[in-house]
């Protein structure tokens, strides 16, 4: 985890990830859309004393970096404290309108897209974005930025089409500002991706998850978190359009490239082995999809509050799973 020294306004990210899980109707697939974090472009921080000698701008920065990396590693309930905190510093010490409150907004509906709370996650983002048009107006990165994490947003609810003018918003000002081969452009275009595919606009969808790889590989080289999110999601098109052999390579280079990134507890990994499974399941290759979703299962467990969405889906998965199995042994 790069903990260089960055001011909050840096810290305006696209959705991390947001885990976008939905089940497909044709086959019953998660799928997660997690885009990396971006910077918006930074200005000169003001300066306000607070306890230790210690600036408000660092304080602030300091908060917004601790609590991210919490809410990446998949340490929900210790990030929001952070968070809550951040957001309370930047109302009391820049003003309730300014940059720095739209910094932490955006973070905290990152994690409310992560940890479950979408209607707290989508005030956050639609407070920002009142911020960002009455500051600095909506042709800048910081729109993009939060015209992305809407997208997906809808995404994670299941209102893909709703989600779609939002992405390409976010593609169309930042393919202006850093021009089609920028690491950031490319994330948005994967996040698009994800909105079509779950529209069944599968050519489109693989035509721009393969634009992203080739943009993420050129960036970062052959293992990145990036690659192997985007992995996952190439692999549910294939799936979806009867690539099987395809997808299942593709699914465990993802899974393998989590493993070793995130390590093997975290629930981005578990996103990938329920997917996996899913794939598994409509292959009849029912041993192997139940020992994915029993790792799966013990990881969200640990990970997530009882009613996430994650959770309850990998669950019902499985449980449809022992259905079938018991129905086969009970047919022999």
């Amino acid at each position: 985890m790069n903990t260089r020294t960055t001011s909050p306004t840096q810290l305006i990210t696209t959705a991390v990830a947001a885990s976008l899980l939905i089940l497909t109707a044709a086959v019953g697939a998660l799928r997660v859309c997690e885009l990396r974090t971006v910077a918006a472009p930074a200005r000169a921080p003001q300066t306000v004393n607070v306890a230790g000698n210690e600036s408000a701008e660092r304080h602030l920065q300091s908060l917004l970096m601790r609590g991210s990396q919490l809410r990446d590693a998949g340490r929900y309930q210790e990030a929001r404290p952070l968070l809550d905190e951040a957001l309370a510093l930047a109302e009391n010490s820049f003003g309730s309108d300014s940059r720095e409150t739209a910094v932490a907004l955006n973070q905290l509906g990152m994690l409310g897209k992560y940890d479950g709370h979408f209607d707290e996650a989508e005030a956050a983002y639609e407070r920002a974005l009142r911020i960002t048009e009455n500051t600095v107006g909506l042709d800048n990165e910081l729109a993009a930025s939060l015209f992305h994490n809407l997208g997906g947003l809808e995404h994670t609810r299941g209102r893909f089409a709703a989600g779609e003018p939002y992405a390409r918003r976010s593609v169309e000002i930042r393919e202006r500002l850093l021009g089609p081969d920028h690491p950031d452009t490319a994330a948005d275009v994967a996040a698009l991706a994800a909105l079509l595919d779950r529209q069944q606009k599968y050519a489109e969808a693989e035509d721009l998850y393969r634009r992203a790889l080739s943009v993420f590989e050129r960036a970062y080289g052959p293992e990145h978190y990036d690659i192997a999110v985007n992995l996952n999601n190439l692999a549910a098109v294939y799936q979806a359009t009867g690539r099987g052999e395809q997808a299942e390579q593709l699914y465990l280079r993802a899974l393998r490239m989590k493993e070793k990134l995130l390590g093997p507890d975290h629930p981005d990994v578990a996103m990938t082995m329920n997917n996996l499974a899913v794939f598994y399941k409509s292959q009849g290759r029912f041993a192997e999809a139940a020992k994915l979703y029993i790792r799966a299962l013990a990881t969200f467990e640990r990970t997530l509050e009882p009613g996430h969405p994650k959770l309850v889906t990998c669950r019902e998965n499985y449980e449809k799973l022992l259905r079938e199995m018991n129905e086969v042994v009970a047919k022999n």
